[in-house]
């Protein structure tokens, strides 16, 4: 796995009964590639990952896996709550032909840091499949320390974290003690360029399933040193990368997904789609950031950097 670049965190995509709408998913799937990114994640937090079957993720997987055909990595996010579950679910993701997966704390428990360490490691153990650690603290209220990590880094298919600390210090402390070891990408889309600029090697990103050219072209520019460049983007992508920061993420993200023709509203209960108020002022700052999108440089010619 090359852990560098854009990784989209996808959204599932609903109709309005709630099934899984694969047409929807394979034109936004079509936009990423387009846009060049370097992977995909499915299932995540911002994919509606908890109220998901087993066998949507799967057909999701399958989906995306025939879609691709090669031309980027498929990661599959786990978030299971119990240990056996997930192994097999990493299992069958290998099955299937995931290229990776997201691996979460356990879901449910709050575990301390020895069953967290023992719940990566049994799946580290299980699978061939290389790992990235998801450490998001803030939301799902276990960090994966430093000392955890000099545990983990004995198992070679853990060889990434999503970085989601809120800490950009965390890049430095994490280069520090592990070098290359444990590749660092951004989990948290208004950090994305600091974190980018201070060594991150990509961006998990969520804004992308409605922007992703914009977002392929901030994190090249900074790989290649146009800081200039890329924070001009960078500013104006801010009060829509915010929309990525709130508890209603999902519904926020999908409604801009629908602004820009790459999605559809529609969530998946106890989510229910956004309304009234609440609507209009987000529907506000996705405007406004339409009105005003800023021309972006040739991206094929940055297509090598990294």
């Amino acid at each position: 796995m090359n852990w560098q670049g854009v990784f989209p965190a996808l959204t599932t995509k609903f109709t309005a009964d709630e099934e899984l709408d694969l047409a929807a998913f394979t034109h936004n799937l079509q936009a990423q590639l387009d846009a060049g990114v370097d992977g995909i994640i499915l299932g995540g937090s911002l994919g509606e990952a908890s109220t998901l079957s087993n066998d949507e993720k799967e057909t999701l997987l399958k989906t995306a896996v025939d879609y691709v055909d090669g031309q980027v990595p498929v990661l599959l996010n786990i978030a299971e709550g119990a240990t056996r579950d997930a192994i097999r679910v990493a299992e069958r993701a290998a099955s299937l032909g995931a290229r990776g997966l997201m691996l979460l704390p356990p879901m449910r428990y709050k575990a301390d840091e020895r069953e967290t360490c023992a719940y990566f490691k049994a799946i580290a153990a299980a699978t061939d499949l290389p790992i990235m650690l998801y450490n998001n603290p803030v939301d799902y209220k276990i960090e994966v320390t430093l000392s955890m990590f000099d545990e983990l880094v004995a198992f070679p298919t853990i060889q990434a974290v999503k970085e989601s600390t809120r800490d950009i210090s965390n890049v430095t402390r994490l280069r520090n003690r592990f070098g290359d070891r444990i590749k660092i990408l951004c989990g948290v889309d208004t950090l994305a360029m600091e974190e980018l600029v201070m060594g991150a090697d990509g961006w998990i990103a969520g804004l992308v399933c409605a922007f992703p050219r914009e977002t392929v072209a901030i994190y090249r520019l900074v790989k290649a040193g146009r800081y200039d460049e890329a924070r001009a983007i960078y500013r104006w992508f801010m009060p829509l990368l915010e929309l990525d920061i709130h508890p209603k993420l999902v519904q926020y993200i999908k409604l801009a997904e629908a602004a820009t023709g790459l999605g559809t509203e529609y969530v998946r209960a106890p989510r229910l789609m956004l309304a009234g108020a609440e609507r209009e002022r987000i529907l506000t700052i996705i405007n406004a950031g339409l009105a005003n999108r800023p021309a972006l440089p040739e991206l094929e010619e940055l297509a090598n950097v990294g």
